[in-house]
C-alpha cells in the first residue's frame, strides 16, 4: 500500500466508498472509517499504520495546495 487509491481499495473491500466532494474531506472521512475499522478489529495494526501515514501526507500536502494554488507540485 502506497497510494491513497490503495487506501480506498481497501476500504472498498468492506463496502465503504467515501466521496464527499471535496479532497481534504474525503481523506478525513477515509481516516474516521479505517479507525472504526481498526477498532473493530478487522484491520491488522501493520496496515492499519500504513494507511494511516498515507492519509496524513495526503491531508498534508491538501493543505499546502490549499495555501499556495499557484504552485505546480
Amino acid at each position: 500500500m502506497k497510494t491513497l487509491y490503495d487506501v480506498q481499495q481497501l476500504l472498498k473491500k468492506f463496502g465503504i466508498y467515501v466521496y464527499v466532494g471535496k479532497r481534504i474531506w474525503d481523506i478525513e472521512l477515509m481516516s474516521i472509517e479505517l479507525k472504526h475499522l481498526h477498532d473493530a478489529d478487522v484491520v491488522e495494526n501493520q496496515t492499519y499504520v500504513k494507511a494511516v501515514m498515507i492519509l496524513r501526507r495526503e491531508h498534508h500536502l491538501e493543505e499546502v495546495r490549499a495555501k499556495e494554488p499557484n504552485k505546480l507540485y
